[in-house]
């Protein structure tokens, strides 16, 4: 990211937060939230996110870019950290053209 703010935009438009952050707080995403892992989903990052996105829009703030720098970073360091439940394969089994078991015996 380009220091100082002169060519630097926010990694996504302001609206994309204002959308993350009602979505987050919705009564559906917060039940199916609950359901899913326990506990009420926080939302307060994506009201920061949207508070700094318009302070870089109206003020150029560099404690703006940074904050969204920093959040953007974590949030895809999140998203990475999980391992994948499938091995991925090189190449197709040797057997793949085969007719599967159940065909077989029709």
């Amino acid at each position: 990211m380009a220091d100082g703010g002169g060519g630097w935009r926010p990694p996504r438009p302001c609206e994309a937060y204002r959308a993350e952050w009602e979505l987050c707080r919705s009564a559906r995403h917060l039940l199916h939230h609950y359901y899913v892992h326990g506990e009420r989903p926080a939302c307060e990052q994506w009201r920061r996110d949207l508070a700094s996105c318009r302070a870089w829009e109206q003020r150029r703030s560099n404690e703006a870019q940074q904050s969204l720098c920093e959040s953007e970073r974590a949030r895809v360091q999140a998203a990475q950290k999980y391992t994948l439940v499938w091995a991925l394969r090189q190449s197709p089994p040797a057997d793949w053209h085969l007719p599967l078991p159940q065909e077989k015996d029709e």
